[in-house]
Formats: C-alpha cells, sequence, structure tokens
C-alpha cells in the first residue's frame, strides 16, 4: 500500500502540471490578442532623451568636465 506522503506527491505534481497548462494556455491567449491590435503603447509622443538627474552640489558627470580645466596638486 502507498504512504500517504507519496500519494500527496502525486497529487502535487498532477495539479502543478494542470496549472501550468492552464497558465500557458491563457498567456498565448492573451499574447495573441495583444499582437493583432497593431496598438504598441498608450500613445502620445515618445520622448527618447535621458532623463535630467539632480546631482549633489559640487558632483559633475564626467562629460560636463571643462576641457581646459586641470585640478590643483595636493600636497600630502
Amino acid at each position: 500500500m502507498m504512504s500517504s506522503l507519496v500519494i500527496d506527491l502525486v497529487l502535487c505534481g498532477l495539479a502543478y502540471v494542470v496549472l501550468i497548462y492552464f497558465v500557458a494556455t491563457l498567456t498565448r491567449n492573451s499574447l495573441k490578442r495583444r499582437d493583432s491590435n497593431g496598438d504598441e503603447g498608450d500613445g502620445g509622443v515618445e520622448n527618447l532623451t535621458p532623463p535630467k538627474i539632480d546631482l549633489p552640489p559640487g558632483v559633475i558627470w564626467p562629460s560636463d568636465v571643462p576641457q581646459g580645466a586641470r585640478p590643483e596638486p595636493v600636497d600630502f
């Protein structure tokens, strides 16, 4: 006779397979419907420029460093 642990494992495995099947079926139908309407987003104007990040005082981006400026040497 099978122990209750083996029966539980078989039933959990069967429930897992059935659950994955339903999730895959519903997802596939949703993806087909989304691709068929040709709408790629919520509309509006696309802004592809990166956002301006507010840096703390004294911190600058390496691309914003003045070309002619050299830092003063520091003696230790």
